[in-house]
């Protein structure tokens, strides 16, 4: 009991301080999230993923095997969800919602600061290289998911992957690795993007904060637990199952694999489901507020989960 109060003060409990104050400064005052999360999207965090590709001590191999990872667990949560989505009784368009929950965690505003802290450097280089990999296939299969409940091709949504600059700051760090002109760690070019990168993690907690504030999850409470236990008990299992699989050469990557398998539902799914459900009700429930039901529930259940998951994790037990 003592190790678990002590992993969740060193590495749960900061998480939930910072986005804990998001959430009362959105009960307390009328603030919009979008401006933030623009600038976190376009600035900070495509400066944090440049810096740390730039800089990560991870072999190409680790990346590659990381990458690969990210798509096998992505398409094997995709077929359990529909399953269960299915044998459940689910009809879209709120079983495009479940299959979005179950497959896209939140490895940015949560997966990052807690792989840094439970981890340390190799913790986040690992949590951002999972963040560029999921956020091109959030922007592709995410964007099909969301769109054939609508039969709407979604062809316009997977455009906008060419868009994101995450993608872009993961090509050019890959590229100045590749000819040696990564300037050396002490420039100023490069303390001036890890300020800026590192600026993006708190920015990232309110933010989530902010938006569990804002999220209606009255009416969609008694239909959001299969979803809920697909994403906080299948998915670490399903990641621990390919993380073995797929043979890490570094255990820390491994275990920081699994632990971005078990972070709750991303709030992009919500964007998704907003955009291409629109208004779609099932029994009289919008997909929206199912989806936000799903991420709030998660983010609840995740405290206590991946405090547990850590010490087991950090002990090496399974891995």
């Amino acid at each position: 009991m003592a190790d678990l109060v002590a992993i969740f003060g060193s590495a749960v409990g900061p998480i939930v301080a910072i986005a804990a104050v998001g959430y009362v400064l959105a009960t307390v005052k009328e603030i919009n999230p979008e401006p933030l999360n623009t600038a976190v999207v376009y600035v900070l965090a495509p400066a944090l993923v440049f810096h740390s590709l730039a800089v990560t001590e991870l072999a190409a191999s680790t990346l590659l095997r990381v990458t690969v990872g990210i798509g096998v667990f992505t398409a094997a949560m995709w077929g359990i969800a529909e399953v269960v989505g299915r044998a459940t009784g689910e009809r879209e368009p709120a079983l495009s919602g479940l299959v979005l929950v179950a497959i896209f965690t939140n490895s940015g505003n949560l997966g990052i600061p807690v792989s840094d802290f439970a981890f340390g450097e190799v913790g986040r280089q690992t949590a951002v290289l999972f963040l560029s990999v999921q956020s091109v296939l959030m922007y592709t299969v995410g964007v099909y998911v969301a769109s054939r409940s609508s039969g709407s091709a979604g062809l316009e949504g997977v455009r906008r992957v060419f868009y994101i600059p995450l993608v872009y700051a993961v090509i050019a760090a890959l590229i100045a690795r590749a000819l040696d002109l990564v300037p050396p760690a002490d420039a100023a070019a490069m303390e001036t993007l890890q300020l800026v990168g590192d600026s993006s993690i708190p920015l990232m907690l309110l933010i989530l904060g902010i938006q569990l504030a804002r999220a209606d999850t009255a009416s969609a409470v008694s239909r959001a637990w299969p979803a809920t236990a697909l994403k906080m008990v299948i998915a670490p299992v399903v990641g621990l199952g390919i993380a073995l699989l797929v043979g890490f050469e570094n255990p820390t990557v491994a275990r920081v694999f699994v632990l971005e398998t078990a972070m709750p539902a991303a709030v992009t799914p919500l964007i998704l489901a907003i955009e291409f459900a629109g208004s779609a009700r099932t029994d009289g429930v919008l997909v929206s507020e199912y989806v936000s039901t799903c991420v709030f529930l998660t983010t609840l259940l995740a405290i206590p989960v991946l405090t547990v998951l850590i010490a087991i994790l950090q002990s090496g037990v399974v891995i």
